[in-house]
């Protein structure tokens, strides 16, 4: 019995800090506190836009200092979830095939 209660207490324990953790890295939040961070945390500004699915817009920011980039979605109740992110962002702009055609 203690050592079921032992590893119980380990168990919550983990629980506590992996709770704790997450609170000091949130993937999600209001859009305007998550651009504030990636912005001062790692440098990064909006590099690209678009809509995705159910109304939400997908943005890209990317740092060129760090090269580091974040993919994230921005719900229409306004909170931003990040989907990605990467390292050695490089900007391109580079003509597409026309519909239909192969690359």
């Amino acid at each position: 019995m203690t050592m079921q209660l032992f590893a119980l207490s380990l168990g919550f324990a983990g629980l506590i800090l992996a709770t704790q953790a997450m609170a000091e890295s949130p993937r999600c939040g209001p859009r305007d506190a998550v651009i504030a961070r990636l912005a001062k945390r790692y440098g990064e500004t909006r590099r690209g836009l678009g809509i995705a699915g159910n109304d939400a817009v997908m943005e890209i920011f990317a740092s060129d200092k760090t090269g580091s980039l974040t993919i994230t979605v921005t719900l229409p109740n306004g909170i931003m979830r990040l989907v990605a992110s990467g390292l050695a962002y490089e900007e391109m702009a580079e003509d597409l095939s026309a519909r239909g055609e192969r690359a």
